[in-house]
């Protein structure tokens, strides 16, 4: 293992790497799980140092991510220099990793899965994070959103994802109108979620392939997405509150397929 010097001059800017397209991880779980993931290239790993001269770490998952890591790029760093690479009090857990982005995977990639999980415009990171941790906890296959007016893939969105980043398929697309066609022809019934739809998601017929299309919180579905759904569908909720965050109506609306409440074949 290497210790990294505390008196570096060439830092990174908060929130970016030093390599052209990468970016720092954060957390122990999103860490953990790019550290597992045979497609993730690792250029840095990052520990705070809490010993001198020898670091010492006591956490058991710090532990494990260190077995499982490459020693060449481990460095033991000052707790202040995290703050050099992430924003103020951000939750690093005292581990941050320099990562180059996955892989960019196509429709063709996911022409046989059998659920999956649409956004159109939801732009917060944190909403995508938690949707992407929803879709590997209630087996969404992937996850579709469009090139513009989407998170980038990066810490806040990982770390939100707790490892899910690592698991579930992203596929960002042109066109999403053009996506959902494609998805059709690949016999993808396509359930959008509106608030306003009179037929709530428990009584949607069954189909063997589906995915969800959701909308951003307040804007909803747009005109022409919600066009190219097979059918418009709501959750059930009190009128004592207008509507749900969209990262907990994803989470609700992907255990009910999951539990079979839907109907949807199994």
């Amino acid at each position: 293992m290497t210790r990294g010097n505390p008196h570096c001059r060439h830092e990174a800017k908060p929130g970016k790497g030093t390599h052209r397209n990468s970016y720092w991880l954060y957390g122990k779980h999103a860490v953990s799980a790019a550290l597992a993931n045979p497609e993730r290239k690792l250029l840095r790993l990052w520990l705070v140092n809490t010993r001198h001269p020898e670091p010492k770490v006591k956490d058991p998952m710090l532990q494990e991510i260190l077995r499982s890591s490459q020693n060449d790029k481990v460095e033991y760093v000052d707790a202040r220099r995290f703050d050099t690479i992430l924003p103020p009090d951000t939750p690093h857990q005292g581990i941050a990793a320099e990562v180059l982005p996955l892989a960019a995977k196509s429709l063709q990639d996911i022409a046989n899965l059998r659920r999956i999980m649409v956004l159109d415009q939801v732009t917060d990171p944190h909403n995508v994070g938690a949707i992407l941790r929803s879709c590997a906890a209630f087996g969404a296959d992937a996850l579709v959103m469009p090139k513009d007016h989407s998170p980038e893939e990066g810490g806040a969105l990982a770390k939100a994802a707790s490892g899910a980043l690592e698991a579930v398929p992203v596929v960002k697309v042109t066109n999403l109108v053009s996506a959902l066609k494609e998805l059709k022809a690949q016999g993808v019934w396509l359930l959008g979620l509106d608030g306003k739809a009179k037929l709530h998601l428990h009584d949607a017929p069954g189909y063997d392939k589906v995915a969800l299309v959701m909308g951003a919180e307040g804007a909803g579905l747009r005109r022409l997405t919600q066009e190219h759904c097979d059918l418009l569908v709501s959750l059930p909720i009190s009128s004592k509150v207008e509507s749900l965050n969209v990262s907990n109506a994803a989470a609700i609306a992907l255990y009910a397929l999951s539990a079979g409440i839907s109907k949807v074949s199994k």
